[in-house]
Parts: C-alpha cells; structure tokens; sequence
C-alpha cells in the first residue's frame, strides 16, 4: 500500500493544482456574486439543483438522520465531492491541458444551467459563475505550468522517484536522480527543487487571495442584504385582533419539557432554500390570480396598514418522525388569508391555492381551509417581532391544521387560485400527498432516550398535539402495563399543542415508556406505525429508559 510520501510529486502537485484553482473558481463567484441574488453563486444553485432531483427517500433519510442540519450535510458532502473532482482535474490538466481544461469547463453548462433555472434568474445571473470559471481555467493553467516539466513523463508513467528524463542527460532509460553524479549539485539538480518551490509560492499565493476573494464577497454580500437592515428597522404595528392570554399552568409541570411558546432561534427550520433569500420588505410584492373576479397586488405597506390578527398556532413538518421535534409553536401578527380570498373572489370550481416562494418552493392549500375561519394568515411577525429571515422575511404563510409542505410557504410572492386537478405543487411532485392534515401525535421529551434515572419517583412529561381538533388526553404506558392517564397542562386552543406530565414510580432495570393521545373529534391517535412518507408519520412514541437501584 503506498504512503502519502511514496507518491510522485508531480501528481501531488497536480492534484493540489486543481483543488487550489477550485477554491479561486468558487471564490471568484463569490465576489463577483455579492452583487447579485445569493441564487446566483454557482455552489448555492448546484446545491438547490441537487434538492430538486434528491429522490424521496434520500431526503427522508437526510431530515430524519440529520434534521435541522440537513443543509449544512449537503454543503460538507458537496464540499468533499468537488475537492476529488478538482484533484481529477488537476491530475488530467498536468497530463494534457486541453484534457483537464475540458474536465474543468464541463462546471460550464452544469452550473449555468442549475443558475438559470431557479426561480427569477436572468442571463445576469450567470456572471458569476462566467467569472470563477475564467478565475478558476487561469489558476489552474498557471500552477501545471510550475510543476517540474521533468515530471511529466513519471506522472504518466507512475513511476516513483525525482525523475529526470534521458534528454536532460540521464545515462540510461530509468535512471533517476541517483544515477547522477555526486558533483550534480549545481544547475541541473537544483532546477526541479526550484521549481518546487516556484510551484508551492504561486499555489500558496492563489489559495491565499481565495481565501481573501471569498471572505470579502462575503463581507460585501452581507453589506448589501437591505433586508437584515429593513427588519431590524421594522416596528410592527399593534394588532386589531390581539392573541387571548395564554391561560395559566400552559407549562408542563415536569421540568425539561420544552417551552409552550418556541423562540425564534429553536423554532425548527425545514425547507428547499440553502441560501436564505434576502426580500426588501419595500420591493416585496404579493400577486393574487388565477380563478379569480378580482387579480390585485398587496405590498408591504398595504399589510402594515391592514387590520393585523394575532394567534398562536403550532406548525409541524410532514417529515417529523414519531416522537421528533421537527414541531413548534409560535404567537404569529399576521393578515388574514380570508379576506385576501374574499376581495379577490375565488370562481366557481376553484378548489386550491397554488403559493410559490421567491426560490420557487410552492405548497398547495386547500381552498376550503383558507375559508373557513381559522387563523390562517399572512404572518409578518412572530413571537413580538418581525419575521426571521430564515423563517420567511418579510412574508410567509401560517395555516393551522396543515403540514407545512401544503400551507407554510415562506418568502411568500404569488398566490394562484386554481385546481388540484389543473396544478401541482414542489412536493406533490414528488410523490407526497396534495392536502396534508396534520396527524394527531403525541412525543415523550422526558426522561430522554437512553436516559439512566435514578430509582423512585421519577417525573414524565412531554407534548401532544392535533391542530383543529385539541388534545382531550394522554396516556402513559410503562412495559407494556396498563394505560395510566397523564396529568393534562392547560389548553391554549384547539391551533396549539397541549404539553403532560406524569409521575412514575420507578424501580431498577430497563423499562419502556409509551405514550398515546387523544383528541377530541376522532379519538385516540393510531397505534400503526407509518413513515412520514407520503402524508406524516403516525405511531406511538416508545422510550427505553434505565432505571438505576
């Protein structure tokens, strides 16, 4: 097996050619693009590209594997694979330029079009990308040319040693630096070891200015988003329809159950957007069409000058697995969707609302549920401030009852009234339900898996929800025992979860608390085990605990 040092040089040197001209490529495009959309960096855009064509079941198993974090897996997984691929083109590029100059801009279709095709994007779009690519072809063309040209018959050939070839004065075919003579200090044995270092002071020097090319697009990209400045400048407005007071004893009485009311910061975040889009809340437009009397536009400023309603409504994901946290609950200030519908009139027949995302992401709503009297809303605050980017500044969709992949649209910027039967929506597409009620389900948070309690009393707890029907009980069951009933928390409204607690007279060994709900219009919540494919997992939520004497 060989040893990193038992590698010619010249193939290290090739291979670390093209990972450096990489870095200048995508580094490049990061400058250029801190004047353009954040869809426009090339990596953003591959990576959304790669979302778009995940199948179903590898993004399942990345949200269940990894949650909220699933973004960031991509870009290190991304990250590696383009490291290899860069080493390839280097290694190609030493043999023959024109080789790995073909393996390099090959980036130039494939990047281009992941640009062209999100959503909004024009042929400007693509200057970054054209500009990296240029960046990227330079460096790599300037650091082959610093490997010793000596080399290139042992990088071909994947023979070991410093190679000399027969032309430069080798006595025999093969014969390598030690065949020369001691005296061959001079000139002729010098010039490969300056060229080394010629090689490495121009490589270190490029990795150097993408590092500083990178950073400072960054910095420029950051200076120019007016939409972190317009929200921190934002005061919302008071609300005409103020929340009702969360009633007392909301909070689980068992200690490290999770808050009633999530904050921003740990309210979960799954959506298609790897770069969060920056909307100046000024420029924001929201198109109302389709089967409708009336198509109008809303701005900003006609939502701040509305009637505001407050609520507090719990969204969930329809990839949370049986007992997961991909849940949360929030006090949303938003504009009723109802009266967005009845100025504009919804014709005869219609039956969706088809709402698209400024990154393309659409979700489709029934137009039954926007019309009935919930709380659905255009939510511009949350939790007493205006939204998190990450969380759809300036504008998103709140619909209690839905999972959030048919109602919960973030960057919100076109509402379509149309049919199920005439429009589908992102993940419709790919294979998940069209309407998506949410499951009654119920999740243990206390003990934690795996935990070791000590023996005695021990306290359970947890959060159970069923948006539009409320949650009527818990039950707790330790081993298969008898069903217990948990000790309710006040209700808050059939939108929000409803958190327990139960005590547990624990004794020593290993145990399994089980946990089940009821709501109050369909009953207990089904026992049967389902993937969150294609319409949210259902099941009851079991923890394996140990008990110590």
């Amino acid at each position: 097996m060989k040893t990193f040092r038992s590698i010619p040089f010249p193939r290290v040197a090739a291979a670390l050619a093209g990972l450096v001209s990489a870095a200048v490529l995508l580094a490049a495009a990061q400058l250029a693009g801190s004047w353009f959309r954040a869809a426009a960096s090339p990596l953003v855009a591959l990576g959304a590209a790669f979302i778009d064509f995940t199948p179903v079941w590898l993004k399942n198993f990345a949200v269940e594997t990894f949650g909220t974090a699933d973004k960031l897996v991509l870009f290190v997984a991304m990250g590696a694979v383009m490291a290899v691929l860069a080493c390839l083109v280097g290694l190609l590029a030493f043999r023959r330029w024109s080789r790995g100059a073909a393996a390099l801009v090959p980036l130039g279709p494939v990047m281009p079009a992941a640009v062209v095709t999100r959503a909004g994007a024009g042929v400007l779009d693509l200057v970054p990308t054209v500009a990296g690519t240029i960046a990227g072809l330079a460096s790599l063309r300037l650091l082959v040319r610093r490997i010793p040209e000596g080399s290139r018959g042992t990088a071909a050939g994947g023979g070991g040693g410093a190679a000399v070839p027969a032309a430069r004065g080798a006595s025999a075919p093969g014969a390598g630096a030690a065949a020369l003579p001691a005296a061959s200090s001079g000139p002729a044995a010098s010039g490969p070891v300056q060229s080394r270092r010629s090689f490495f002071a121009a490589a270190g020097l490029l990795a150097a200015a993408a590092v500083v090319a990178g950073a400072g697009g960054t910095v420029l990209a950051g200076l120019r988003r007016t939409a972190q400045e317009a929200r921190r400048m934002l005061r919302l407005p008071a609300a005409a329809t103020k929340a009702r007071e969360l009633p007392a004893g909301v909070q689980s009485a068992a200690d490290g159950v999770v808050p009633f009311v999530t904050p921003n910061a740990d309210f979960y975040r799954i959506d298609t957007a790897l770069a969060v889009p920056q909307l100046d809340p000024q420029a924001w437009r929201l198109r109302v069409h389709g089967l409708v009397e009336e198509e109008f536009t809303l701005t900003f400023q006609d939502l701040l000058d509305a009637e505001l309603k407050e609520s507090y409504v719990t969204l969930a994901c329809v990839s949370n697995p049986v007992g997961g946290d991909l849940a949360g609950n929030a006090k949303w200030l938003g504009y009723p969707l109802q009266q967005v519908l009845e100025r504009a009139r919804p014709l005869p027949g219609a039956d969706m609302v088809l709402s698209t995302s400024s990154d393309g992401f659409s979700a489709s709503t029934p137009l039954e549920v926007l019309r009935d009297g919930r709380d659905a809303l255009l939510a511009i605050g949350m939790n007493g401030e205006p939204l998190p980017l990450e969380h759809g500044f300036p504008v998103r969709m709140v619909v209690p009852g839905l999972y959030g992949f048919v109602s919960a649209t973030k960057w919100v910027v076109d509402l379509e009234v149309t049919r199920f039967q005439d429009r589908t929506a992102y993940w419709t597409d790919r294979g998940w339900s069209e309407r998506g009620p949410i499951k009654t389900a119920s999740r243990t948070e206390v003990p934690r898996p795996f935990a070791r309690v000590p023996a005695g009393r021990v306290a359970v707890g947890g959060t159970a929800w069923a948006q539009r029907r409320g949650i009527d009980r818990v039950q707790v069951q330790v081993d298969g025992g008898p069903w217990q009933d948990a000790v309710l928390a006040a209700g808050a409204g059939v939108d929000t979860w409803r958190q327990w607690s139960y005590t547990w007279d624990a004794e020593p060994g290993s145990h399994d608390l089980r946990g089940r709900a009821y709501d109050k219009v369909d009953g207990l919540q089904t026992g049967q085990r389902a993937d969150p494919m294609p319409d949210g997992a259902s099941g009851w939520h079991t923890v394996r605990v140990t008990v110590e004497g």
